[in-house]
């Protein structure tokens, strides 16, 4: 690759981190795609300059895409991660006009997103024995943190002992872009962190101050030691395919949507900036009135 495309990426990395607040997972995935882009265009094309990179060029790195077997869901993150760098490049007067205006994204399929039912929820918590050990007190709390907030992963990981408001009953919550919510919180989950904490500094020799969550050698989680916990666990209870830590984060939404609780409450919970992204949780609540029909009605 160009010293020239190096230094137009490493600007425009830095403009994710410094300035929008992208997160690392989400900062590598868009180096990924663009470096994918500029190797296929020098290999293809001999093209380095940005100014002459055309609507053809991306074209053909989508077909060369697709004919990988890549998903629409796939290109149409790499087409997003090309429209965001091009979009840049124009506020910078890098380029005078973008080559993604008239690239088109691939329809996609709506799926509508696993959860776990409610009974297979309540034999979690109610029937599942976890380890009188450090780290079955820190599984515990990862489970009923993520199902009764509904907070990503990331989040979960990065939590800090002053986020949580005992007085108030509530969670402080920094999500995508650093933007800031406050979750409500029940007295059970309350009580539970509260014990958690007191167990913390009678039980660890020194444990890390400012993270709620650690592991037995005092240190803050990782993805892949929570992603491990969560489907252990989700295992034991469900037979869905998916048994990561976002599955509690949908199940939470299609729990509260399926109650009644109003979409754009839901929406503040979990964070979205529209109201689009959170509306994929009503299919499952009109799926399950299907089933209550088709159950219930003589003539269904």
């Amino acid at each position: 690759m160009a010293q020239s495309q190096k230094n137009h990426i490493r600007s425009f990395l830095d403009y994710l981190k410094f300035q929008k607040r992208y997160s690392q997972h989400t900062i590598i995935s868009y180096e990924t795609d663009l470096i994918s882009f500029f190797d296929f265009l020098q290999a293809q094309f001999d093209e380095y300059e940005l100014k002459n990179i055309k609507a053809a060029f991306v074209r053909s790195w989508l077909a060369d895409l697709k004919s990988r077997d890549n998903s629409a869901k796939t290109i149409n993150r790499k087409i997003s991660s090309l429209k965001t760098f091009f979009k840049y490049q124009l506020k910078l007067g890098e380029i005078e006009s973008s080559p993604m205006a008239t690239v088109v994204s691939p329809k996609q399929s709506k799926r509508l997103p696993q959860f776990v039912d409610k009974r297979d929820t309540d034999s979690l918590f109610t029937h599942m024995e976890f380890p009188d050990d450090w780290a079955g007190h820190t599984e515990k709390l990862i489970l009923q943190i993520l199902y009764h907030t509904g907070i990503r992963q990331a989040e979960l990981i990065g939590l800090k002992e002053n986020q949580i408001d005992f007085s108030k009953q509530s969670i402080k919550v920094l999500g995508k872009g650093s933007k800031e919510r406050i979750i409500p919180i029940g007295k059970d989950l309350l009580s539970s962190i509260r014990e958690y904490i007191d167990k913390k500094y009678h039980s660890l020799e020194s444990p890390d101050k400012i993270h709620l969550l650690v592991r037995t050698n005092g240190q803050p989680l990782y993805p892949k030691w929570v992603y491990n916990c969560v489907k252990k666990y989700l295992s034991q209870v469900t037979t869905i395919d998916k048994k990561s830590p976002h599955i509690l984060r949908h199940t939470f939404a299609t729990h509260l949507t399926n109650n009644g609780a109003d979409l754009n409450a839901v929406k503040e919970l979990l964070g979205h900036s529209s109201l689009a992204a959170t509306q994929i949780y009503t299919h499952n609540t009109i799926e399950k009135l299907k089933d209550v029909y088709k159950k219930a009605h003589p003539k269904a």
